[in-house]
């Protein structure tokens, strides 16, 4: 008997139709891959399998019980990871454990050596609130909550978006190791070498499977959407005057250092990458450069103006995207876009002449009406980016801009960075992808609050002796100390 069995299942929402005739299965103890795009059904089917949605039609079973029927008995045997994590951030890390444990009247120390290995690494942080922890530690201490029980099939929901390659991998060791011990893993990931380390994945598109089987015949099948060639792009024209200049750039929290005198320039028309860790300082450094964060020590300038004394001069000169989107679900796409040409001071009439051609060279004209959260992941960033160089800002921020999103539309959306460049606007972006670290001119890495190596991509391949840059952020990651 196979672990999961899916036959005929389709979803609609209203008249769109999430999933459409689904049928495969997941064999016990085996790790299987879900593969698509935002939008492609992936998290519909989860919360299917997971009792949590009822389909339209076909069957499905989990661990032999029917999803429909007897979906009370499968919520004991699954355990789940949904695509945000699915923790309680003004708890704490021992606090979280506890009420999962509860919630299916177990008690920790039960099962304890199960979640061991994994739970162990961020012990020495139990009193932390879930909040407070990095992208990695987080995802640890959800895969701990969401083994607790014992369950003997794992539903995994993108875990790892938004988690720099470092932790990733660890994440994926311990999917291994628990593979190994017998459990069944269906994991979906938009990461290329995570989807090499399933025995089996399925490629999802628009609610249907297009194919099964091993990743490289998978990754092979379908190269050109999951795998498409790099960029070929002509270099920006980077000028000799600064965008931005930091000289000994420091901010506390307390006792705690969360950047630590660190000093660069950006010229302008550069496409500048600022690499690290989670929880190395990138964000909070980027906020200080935004004019969103007082620096406690140190000085900078972007676009010409004093970022502790003219932050507000700051904020019109610049664009900005963040990892959360900066887009108003509610709000339709036209409606998203008025209002922030408005807020950076563009008149009615720019706008107006202005707003229908930048929806048709994103193919984006057909949804001017739509609601944002109707939108694909990947339009919601392509959409984002553009209100953000809307103004034509002379630098632009993108803060992990491209999370969650499969590798076809991460290309089309370096597209647009490549444009705004050519136009002469200075991107600085952080990213977790490390093949798009390879588009930038040069790249910072940053190491526990400091800068501990700065280059072109390719100097730093040659300086760490590495095939690839995911290799060089490995061997500068793991000089990390602080968690």
């Amino acid at each position: 008997m196979n672990a999961i069995e899916i036959n005929g299942i389709s979803k609609s929402y209203g008249a769109a139709k999430a999933l459409d005739r689904i049928t495969l299965s997941v064999h016990k103890a085996e790790l299987f891959g879900l593969i698509g795009s935002d939008g492609a059904g992936k998290t519909t089917l989860f919360r299917i399998l997971t009792t949590l949605l009822n389909p339209d039609c076909g069957t499905a079973s989990v661990a032999g019980l029917d999803v429909r029927q007897q979906y009370r008995n499968i919520r004991n045997v699954v355990g789940y990871m949904p695509g945000r994590f699915s923790l309680y951030p003004d708890l704490s890390v021992s606090e979280n454990l506890d009420f999962f444990a509860a919630l299916f009247g177990v008690d920790v120390r039960t099962n304890y050596e199960l979640i061991a290995p994994i739970y162990n690494q961020i012990a020495p942080f139990a009193g932390r609130r879930a909040g407070k922890l990095s992208g990695g530690m987080k995802q640890k201490l959800a895969l701990s909550c969401a083994l607790i029980h014992r369950p003997s099939i794992l539903f995994l929901d993108e875990p790892t978006t938004g988690v720099d390659p470092v932790s990733r991998k660890e994440f994926w060791d311990m999917l291994l190791k628990l593979k190994q011990e017998g459990l069944t893993i269906i994991a979906a990931t938009p990461y290329l070498n995570e989807m090499k380390c399933c025995d089996r994945i399925a490629f999802i598109r628009e609610g249907k499977i297009q194919g099964i089987d091993t990743p490289d015949r998978i990754l092979q099948q379908f190269s050109s959407i999951l795998s498409p060639e790099g960029l070929s792009f002509n270099e920006p024209q980077v000028t000799g005057r600064y965008a931005i200049e930091v000289e000994g750039l420091t901010k506390q929290f307390g006792n705690f250092t969360a950047v630590d005198h660190i000093s660069f320039k950006v010229r302008q028309g550069e496409i500048f990458g600022f690499l690290g860790a989670n929880g190395a300082g990138k964000t909070t450094a980027m906020r200080m450069l935004c004019g969103l964060s007082q620096p406690t020590g140190g000085k900078g300038t972007v676009a010409g103006f004093d970022i502790a004394t003219q932050y507000e001069q700051v904020k019109k000169k610049i664009g900005y995207m963040s990892q959360k989107f900066s887009l108003y679900e509610d709000l339709k796409v036209w409606e998203n876009i008025r209002l922030y040409a408005g807020i950076y001071g563009m008149s009615d009439k720019e706008i107006a002449e202005k707003t229908d051609k930048v929806l048709e060279q994103l193919g984006l004209l057909n949804e001017k009406n739509t609601l944002v959260r109707s939108l694909p992941l990947g339009w919601k960033q392509k959409l984002a980016f553009s209100v953000a160089i809307f103004h034509e800002p002379k630098i632009v921020f993108l803060d992990e801009p491209t999370g969650g999103v499969d590798p076809a539309t991460r290309r089309q959306f370096w597209e647009l960075i490549y444009q705004a460049a050519e136009r002469g606007i200075t991107v600085f972006v952080t990213t977790h992808y490390m093949d798009e670290a390879e588009y930038c001119n040069r790249i910072s890495m940053m190491v526990d609050g400091k800068i501990e190596a700065l280059d072109t991509p390719q100097r730093l391949k040659e300086r760490f002796h590495a095939q690839d840059m995911d290799e060089v952020f490995r061997q500068l990651a793991r000089k990390a100390v602080r968690s």
